[in-house]
C-alpha cells in the first residue's frame, strides 16, 4: 500500500467573498450554507493536531471576511501547527496585517492573475489589483513572508513574463502558479481556458520565466496541473534544484493533502468537486473516521498497485509514464469529463501528438449546474495540427502574443534561458527516457 502521510490542510473557512472572479472554482460570494461555528472550527482544529496535521492554509472564499478568523489563525498557531492563507488581498489594512501578525500567521500568498486591466476584468472588481499590491506593502511592513499565486489562462498568460517582472519587484518570496480549469464560474466562462495544444506555445515562456525567477531567488512552485514529462519537468517541478527525481509523482489528494469546506466537508483535496470526493462531514464523523474509513480519501492508496492505474482511459491509459503520472491532476481530468484518470492538459501528451500530425481541442459537452465546485462535461476533438483558428475563438494563445519586457529580450540575445542554453531542452535529457526520470531503467 502507498505511504500515507497527511500533513498539510487547506481549510476554505468561509464562502463569503469581496470579489467575483470569473474563474472562482467554488463561485464564492455569499456565505456558505450551514458554515461551522466557533466552536465547531475550534474543535476541527484539535483534531487536526491530533490526527498530525503540522501546517494549515485558511482560504476562502475571502477568510478575513470570517469574524472570527483570528481566533481561528490563534487556535491553529497555539496547536504547533503552522498557519498560513491565501487571499484576493482586497481591503486589507497595514493594521490588519498587523493583527495577522500577531494571531501568528506565518505566511501569506496574495492571488495576482495579471496586469492590472486583466486582473480587474478576471476578479470582477475594479481595484482588486492595486489592493492586492497594497496588501503585499502592508505584509512585508509587518514582517510576514509573501508569496503569490497566479492563474494561467487566455487573458493572463501573454502578460506572464511582466507579471512576475511585479511581483518581483513587490518582494514575493515564492510564486505559485496554476492552470485554469473549467470547474464553478471557469466551467461558465470556458473560453478563457487554453486548449491542449496551446501548451506547446506556453511551456517554453514559463520555462525561460521560471529560469529567470530561480536566478532572482524566487522560488517557483508548479501547481498540480503544470507539467507533466515534458522537456521542462526537472525545471518545473525542482523549485531550483537539480535533483534528477524532481518530477511529477500522481495525485497527492488523501495521501499528503486534505481539503476543508466552510460547512465541515471533508476532501482529500481542496479543488476536488464537492459532490464526488466528500468523503463525510465533520458534523457527523471525526476527522480521523473520515480520513481512515472513507473511499473518496482512500481512492490513491493503490497508486504503487495494478489499482495505480485502473481508472485510466484515454491518452492516459496508453502512456509510457502511466504508472508513475497516473493521470495527472485528479481534480483536472474531472472538471473537464466529469471523471478522472484522462488529462488533457499534459505537456507530454501534446508533444506526442503534434510530432504526429495532430492536436486536441476541448469544446464544452454538458453544463455546470451553478453549485460550488460543480463540473460540466467537455468533449475532444482530434484535428490536424494545422488547423486554422476558429472563427469564434478570438482569445487564442500564441507564442506572438506573448508581452516580452526589454530584459527578457535582452537575457535571449545573451542566451540566457534559452533553448541554446539546454535548461529544458531535449538535449538536456529532462523527461526523456535517456535520463532515467520516469523510465523503467
Amino acid at each position: 500500500m502507498t505511504y500515507r502521510r497527511i500533513s498539510y490542510a487547506v481549510w476554505e473557512i468561509t464562502l463569503k467573498c469581496n470579489l467575483a472572479c470569473q474563474h472562482c472554482g467554488s463561485r464564492a460570494g455569499h456565505t456558505r450554507a450551514k458554515e461551522l461555528s466557533t466552536e465547531e472550527a475550534l474543535d476541527l482544529v484539535r483534531q487536526m493536531a491530533e490526527v498530525g496535521i503540522t501546517e494549515v492554509t485558511l482560504i476562502g472564499g475571502e477568510a478575513f471576511l470570517r469574524p472570527d478568523w483570528l481566533e481561528i489563525a490563534k487556535a491553529i498557531t497555539d496547536a504547533g501547527m503552522v498557519c498560513g492563507m491565501t487571499t484576493g488581498g482586497f481591503g486589507i489594512s497595514l493594521e490588519t496585517a498587523r493583527r495577522m501578525k500577531e494571531a501568528g500567521i506565518r505566511v501569506v500568498s496574495v492571488s495576482v492573475d495579471g496586469l492590472e486591466a486583466t486582473h480587474d476584468r478576471l476578479r470582477g472588481r475594479k481595484g482588486s489589483w492595486q489592493w492586492a499590491f497594497k496588501t503585499m506593502s502592508h505584509l512585508q511592513e509587518v514582517g510576514i513572508p509573501f508569496g503569490c499565486n497566479t492563474q494561467i489562462n487566455r487573458l493572463s498568460a501573454p502578460e506572464f513574463p511582466q507579471i512576475y517582472q511585479l511581483l518581483r519587484d513587490a518582494g514575493i518570496f515564492a510564486w505559485q502558479i496554476q492552470l485554469t480549469v473549467p470547474m464553478g464560474n471557469a466551467a461558465d466562462n470556458y473560453d478563457i481556458l487554453l486548449q491542449p495544444y496551446e501548451l506547446l506555445d506556453l511551456y517554453p515562456m514559463i520555462a525561460r520565466v521560471v529560469e529567470r525567477a530561480y536566478s532572482e531567488g524566487v522560488k517557483v512552485q508548479a501547481g498540480n496541473n503544470v507539467g507533466y514529462y515534458g522537456p521542462y519537468e526537472r525545471l518545473l517541478r525542482g523549485k531550483g534544484d537539480t535533483n534528477p527525481w524532481t518530477f511529477w509523482q500522481g495525485c497527492q489528494a488523501g495521501l499528503s493533502t486534505l481539503g476543508i469546506e466552510a460547512d465541515g466537508a471533508i476532501k482529500g483535496c481542496p479543488s476536488l468537486p464537492t459532490s464526488a470526493y466528500t468523503g463525510g462531514n465533520i458534523r457527523d464523523h471525526s476527522l480521523r473516521t473520515i480520513i481512515e474509513e472513507t473511499e473518496e480519501l482512500r481512492f490513491n492508496l493503490g497508486a504503487d498497485t495494478p489499482k495505480g492505474t485502473s481508472h485510466l482511459w484515454g491518452f492516459c491509459k496508453t502512456c509510457e509514464f502511466a504508472e508513475l503520472c497516473r493521470g495527472g491532476c485528479s481534480w483536472t481530468a474531472h472538471v473537464f469529463f466529469d471523471r478522472r484518470g484522462n488529462n488533457p492538459y499534459c505537456h507530454h501528451r501534446a508533444l506526442t501528438q503534434a510530432s504526429q500530425g495532430i492536436r486536441e481541442r476541448v469544446v464544452p459537452k454538458v453544463k455546470a449546474q451553478g453549485l460550488p465546485f460543480d463540473n460540466g462535461e467537455f468533449e475532444i476533438i482530434e484535428e490536424p495540427i494545422n488547423t486554422p483558428w476558429p472563427n469564434n475563438d478570438p482569445l487564442h494563445f500564441s507564442a506572438d502574443r506573448i508581452q516580452w519586457s526589454g530584459d527578457f529580450l535582452r537575457s535571449r540575445e545573451q542566451g540566457v534561458g534559452s533553448r541554446e542554453s539546454g535548461v529544458g531542452s531535449r538535449e538536456s535529457g529532462v523527461g526523456s527516457r535517456e535520463s532515467g526520470v520516469g523510465s523503467r531503467e
